[in-house]
């Protein structure tokens, strides 16, 4: 059976649709601004959804006590799935202690963010795989753990000169839309050479998110979670997507 591949849905995408992806998460939740607890809890989410809490507004004085009770509320009116903790913010002790004690209170399956997951007996979110490194490297340093893979089709510029190396992500929005194609990687790439400098570009299209998944299958991956506005449609199969 394939992993199950949650789709992150904005408010006004939930309230847009008519029809919902088999798996479906709620990206909009985060630390209340003006309290101490969390805001913009859904008040309708399909059963078996996904209930995410990301670090966009930064935790400061904010009870965990509250936060526990409010998404344990929340979930069990919701029928939901469990909670992804999206925190983007490594090092701040208030969150390591937060996602400690989410995941010892709240009667659901919790799932942590790989800068906050070490030493705990819940999920872990893994981080994109860059495109220039396999997934079985990538994953190795969780092997015995349930992993959910965080999936985009951002790519990756590596410029190459006398002096070295230099790395930059690239936005999606601005990857080629062709190129050559690297099935043990699972993503596209270009080469570019001038005088000084050779440039390296390479990213994911939405066929190598297909294969990426079949992989992760193969290693053991719980899950993978990605944006509803990148993977609303169906992807392909890895064979329809072959240059």
């Amino acid at each position: 059976m394939p992993i199950a591949r949650y789709l992150a849905m904005t408010g006004a995408e939930m309230a847009g649709n008519a029809v919902f992806p088999d798996y479906a998460a709620w990206m909009a939740c985060h630390f209340s601004s003006s309290g101490n607890g969390v805001s913009n809890l859904p008040k309708w989410l399909p059963a078996g959804s996904l209930l995410i809490l990301d670090d966009s507004t930064p935790i400061q004085e904010h009870d965990p006590e509250r936060i526990a009770g409010e998404l344990g509320e929340c979930m069990g009116r919701l029928q939901c799935v469990g909670l992804l903790l999206d925190f983007q913010r490594p090092g701040e002790e208030p969150l390591r202690e937060l996602t400690e004690y989410l995941c010892r209170v709240l009667p659901f399956p919790v799932v942590a963010s790989d800068s906050y997951a070490d030493g705990l007996d819940c999920g872990v979110f893994v981080s994109p795989v860059p495109p220039d490194t396999s997934m079985d490297t990538w994953l190795s340093r969780w092997n015995g753990r349930e992993i959910w893979l965080d999936t985009t089709m951002e790519g990756l510029e590596i410029a190459l000169t006398e002096k070295g190396a230099k790395t930059a992500p690239l936005p999606a929005w601005d990857c080629p839309e062709s190129g050559l194609e690297d099935t043990r990687l699972h993503c596209h790439y270009q080469i570019s050479l001038d005088n000084d400098e050779a440039v390296f570009t390479l990213w994911r299209a939405r066929e190598d998110i297909a294969a990426q998944l079949e992989e992760a299958e193969s290693l053991g991956v719980k899950a993978a979670v990605g944006l509803y506005q990148e993977f609303g449609c169906p992807l392909p199969t890895p064979e329809a997507g072959a240059d």
